[in-house]
């Protein structure tokens, strides 16, 4: 069997194999069985530090091997769930990282760049609001000179909307006003963000979109929300065409449900998410140190012919 396996890894390319090794496997049907996991109440503004059992970001479980080293990234929306995730595996692989997040979120921010600092990184932090055009723009000029340049950058930020609980609206009552800072999140900030990038972008670079399940699974209490992660899976392909011709990869992302503050932003409670993902083939809540090993897979530049994708952690759905 060792001599077949041998002759397969060799065809394949590999010049050296290890057998004989320890390898823990990992059952995904049981993995984060030991947490309790319960949401804050719904707020506008839902913190990280208000989660009585924190979301998993990679704190302890997450190890680098130096497949980021010295590249330089900007994430927005880094301050907690999958862009807290994201960013403390893009630190321990060895990249340089600058993340925007909201003032109202100063707290996590300040909280992430502690916990870090007990590893010896450092984050750059600039705070504004997205939905701002000309910060959009100011954001990348700031990251840009802060990292001493950019090559990935990762549009995570997002917000939701209020998808279900006591604050949700039919669709015939839709709030103009949600309905705006959906896309101006979602949408139209990646679009002024990505823009103001391309000019300083060497070739190499790597864009990574947040994408979701919704977009080809669609919400029916959350068309604003399924709509604006529709349009994110359309932009990204079209600049995976766009942007080849510069050596700028464009990919996307698409989680399924992830224990994150998002969730109790969408309206969701405890009892309301878990059944929810009970009827999931992977019949859990997804947690975000789940997503940022494909955040790193996407940056590094082994993938140089993987542009225009969306890659799906869905549990199983069928949608990615």
């Amino acid at each position: 069997m060792q001599t077949r396996v041998l002759l397969v890894l060799a065809f394949a390319g590999f010049t050296s194999v290890a057998l004989g090794q320890n390898t823990t496997l990992i059952n995904p049907l049981t993995r984060f069985s030991h947490l309790n996991l319960t949401l804050p109440p719904e707020a506008d503004w839902v913190l990280h530090s208000s989660f009585e059992t924190p979301p998993d970001c990679g704190e302890t479980s997450y190890t680098g091997t130096g497949r980021l080293r010295g590249r330089r990234a900007l994430v927005t929306g880094g301050d907690s769930g999958i862009g807290r995730a994201i960013v403390i595996a893009y630190l321990r692989e060895g990249a340089n990282v600058a993340i925007n997040y909201h003032s109202e979120e100063e707290s996590d921010a300040q909280a992430l760049a502690d916990f870090l600092a007990q590893d010896g990184h450092t984050i750059t932090r600039i705070p504004g609001d997205l939905r701002n055009e000309t910060f959009c723009a100011d954001l990348v000029h700031q990251a840009h000179d802060a990292l001493g340049g950019l090559d990935i950058l990762v549009n995570h930020a997002g917000y939701p909307g209020h998808i279900t609980g006591p604050n949700h609206r039919d669709f015939a009552e839709l709030p103009t006003e949600q309905l705006e800072r959906i896309f101006r999140t979602n949408v139209y900030a990646p679009i002024f963000i990505t823009r103001a990038a391309i000019p300083l972008l060497p070739p190499g670079s790597a864009l990574i979109f947040t994408a979701s399940d919704v977009a080809r699974l669609p919400l029916e209490d959350g068309i604003d929300y399924s709509a604006s992660k529709a349009a994110i899976v359309s932009i990204t392909r079209s600049l995976g065409v766009h942007l080849v011709s510069l050596g700028i990869r464009a990919n996307a992302v698409a989680p399924g449900l992830v224990y994150t503050p998002f969730l109790a932003t969408a309206g969701y409670n405890t009892t309301e998410a878990l059944e929810t993902n009970a009827r999931f083939p992977t019949p859990r809540l997804e947690q975000p140190v789940e997503l940022s090993p494909i955040y790193v897979d996407l940056a590094t530049s082994d993938k140089s012919y993987v542009t225009g994708s969306v890659w799906g952690a869905t549990g199983g759905l069928h949608g990615f």
